[in-house]
This record gives structure tokens, C-alpha cells and sequence, in this order.
């Protein structure tokens, strides 16, 4: 309400509101990659007029979420009077967890408007922060139903965004994302004494791959070949980020030496004899992405098998400039129930 004049204010214009969705999704991505078991989130807190307030992110699991740190970050700057519309990019939370439930911090508030890119996905809780907001009397809108040209692509990058959370809580398993990189002549061998073939701005795509994955998936064969390291280097890690490198080594070829000192590099290091068991066990410890960086054997029977989410092609020189290619494919019905073939064969590395 207009205090002025004692009014209704409207509703925030399209472009006011997919504008706040940018800025949520782009400080929620900064920490994609830290969040496990926790989807990044991002959240912006409007005025009546559509202003920003303040903004907050989800950064890892057991620290505030974003609605919250959001609030926190208007009440200490003596703002949380103005709060009118709240932005977020996944439902609030209504359960308790390691932190309170995001859909009663919000009711702390004066808010009347809260804005919604993505559902929770997570079974045993979806609906729940929108209905209770609901029952408080709050407007509650999802970004599907906003009528705006825009709006469509705004929402892919949001449910992006969630879809390795949503993966895990829905199946158990991680999203798997299959970079594959192959040079002129379409070989992914690099030529001899080389352990790439990619342009600078390649091999940094590949690192920010790697910073926002929970695990890395790779053969025997691959670590034997090029002994490759798996770290972040190229861009900035996440503070403290320990990821799993899963080797596929059915008849363990990999020498104790060269796993020590994978472990010395940060990583929790796990075998595996198949594709299934590998899986399996990064669901289990709480891995919502994996990144596969394998040999030709391993990407291609990933590939066809139907195993994958999403796969990140880089064609070497590919570009009329002379620059690499990329493109990027998403599954539309991945295959995560493996059959008893495709473990036998993805395990023989």
C-alpha cells in the first residue's frame, strides 16, 4: 500500500520481475557446484515499486538460505519495512531441516507477493512453501504462468539450474554431464606428448565444468594414458570443495601411488566396477552432478546408452573464425535404469 495515498500498489511489470529472476539466478549460479545436497537458490526482495532491496544466495548446505539471508541482510539495513515482493528461484522450503523453514521466514515479514521460478521437486515436500504462503493470505505466482516472451527462457535457466537437485531427490542418482571434446579429424586422442588439443577458452569451459561438479567420473584407461590431475585451475574453486573422483577399474590397473596422490589433491577417491555401482555411490554420498571426462570407450557407450543429462561437445576449430565449437545437447528422456548388459560392457576399463 501507498502510504501517500493509502492506494493498493500494483503488481511488479513483467520486466520488473524477470529482471529481479537474472539477478537471483546469476547469484544463485555463483555458488553452483557448493550446494550439496542443496540446490543453489537465489532470491531478491522488492519494494513496492518494484525496487531491489537486498539479495541473498544459498552457499552450501547448514548455511542460511537464500529467503533468509535475503531478510537478514534487509532487517540489518533497517529496510525490512519495505519488503513487498519477494523473488525466488525454487518454492521456499516449509520443513525443518539443518536451517528453518524459508516459507515462515518469509511470513516475518511484511511481504504480500512472492514470485516462484520452480516447483520443489523433492517429493516428500513439493507444494508445501507455496501452499502455506497461500494459507497466510500471500499472492504466490510461479514464473510459468507470467506472460511475457521472455519468460520461457528465463524458467529453462531456473529449472537448469535445480535439475541435478531435482535428479537426486527424485532418483537417488546424480545428473551426469558428458564433456567430449574431439580435435579436426573427430579423434578425442590428442596427438602424442599432448594432453589436449582445445583452445584456451575450451580448456577454461572444461574447468568451470569440473568447479560446479560434485564428482568426476573417468576409466582406467584414461587415467593410465594421460594421468590426468581432475582439479580446477583455470577459474576460481569453490573454498573448501572436496569432490569424488570415481574410476571406473574393474580389475584395479590404477597404481596406489597415483590414487595417494589423487587423495592428496582433494579428492575423496572411490572405485567402482561399473557404471550402475558408480552412480550408486555418488547418489549415495550426496552427489548431484557428476562430470564425466573419459576416453572414447566410456563417452561413447554413456552416449548411446542413454546414461547422461546433458552433453557438452567441443569441436576443435569447428568455427569459420578458426575458434572451437560448442554445442550442447540435453536428454529428454534419460536412461538411469541400467540394464544388466550396459553394466558388463561400461565396466571393463
Amino acid at each position: 500500500m501507498d502510504k501517500t495515498t493509502g492506494s493498493i500498489n500494483p503488481e511488479p511489470s513483467a520486466q520488473v520481475i524477470l529482471r529481479a529472476f537474472a539477478r537471483a539466478l546469476e547469484l544463485a549460479r555463483a555458488h553452483e557446484g557448493a550446494t550439496a545436497p542443496n540446490p543453489p537458490v537465489g532470491c531478491i526482495l522488492l519494494d513496492a515499486e518494484g525496487r531491489e532491496l537486498t539479495a541473498g544466495a544459498h552457499r552450501r548446505a547448514g548455511q542460511p538460505h537464500a529467503e533468509a539471508e535475503a531478510i537478514a541482510l534487509a532487517r540489518a539495513a533497517g529496510l525490512a519495512d519495505r519488503i513487498d515482493t519477494v523473488l525466488v528461484t525454487l518454492e521456499p522450503c516449509n520443513h525443518h531441516g539443518r536451517t528453518p523453514p524459508c516459507a515462515e521466514a518469509i511470513l516475518t515479514t511484511g511481504a504480500r507477493r512472492v514470485w516462484i521460478a520452480c516447483r520443489d521437486s523433492n517429493p516428500g515436500v513439493a507444494g508445501g512453501g507455496a501452499e502455506r504462503l497461500r494459507a497466510a493470505g500471500l499472492s504466490v505466482n510461479f514464473l510459468s504462468d507470467l506472460d511475457h516472451p521472455s519468460a520461457a527462457a528465463v524458467l529453462a535457466e531456473a529449472e537448469r539450474l535445480v535439475a541435478p537437485f531435482s535428479r537426486r531427490v527424485q532418483t537417488g542418482l546424480p545428473f551426469v554431464t558428458v564433456k567430449q571434446a574431439i580435435s579436426t579429424s573427430g579423434s578425442m586422442v590428442p596427438p602424442n606428448g599432448q594432453k589436449t588439443f582445445t583452445n584456451a577458452s575450451s580448456l577454461e569451459l572444461a574447468h568451470r565444468l569440473r568447479r560446479r561438479a560434485d564428482a568426476i567420473l573417468t576409466g582406467s584407461g584414461t587415467v593410465l594414458a594421460d594421468d590426468p590431475q581432475f582439479t580446477v585451475r583455470l577459474v576460481p574453486d569453490h573454498p573448501d570443495k572436496q569432490r569424488m573422483l570415481v574410476l571406473l577399474d574393474r580389475r584395479r590397473r590404477i597404481p596406489e601411488p597415483w590414487l595417494a596422490a589423487a587423495r592428496t589433491r582433494g579428492f575423496a577417491v572411490y572405485l567402482a566396477d561399473d557404471v550402475h555401482e558408480a552412480l550408486q555411490t555418488i547418489g549415495a554420498a550426496a552427489g548431484m552432478e557428476v562430470l564425466v571426462e573419459a576416453g572414447p570407450t566410456l563417452t561413447t557407450h554413456m552416449l548411446s546408452a542413454g546414461l547422461w543429462d546433458e552433453h557438452v561437445l567441443i569441436e576443435q576449430a569447428a568455427n569459420t573464425d578458426g575458434t572451437d565449437r560448442v554445442t550442447l545437447r540435453r536428454n529428454p528422456a534419460p536412461q538411469f535404469h541400467l540394464q544388466g548388459k550396459d553394466r558388463d560392457v561400461l565396466g571393463h576399463h
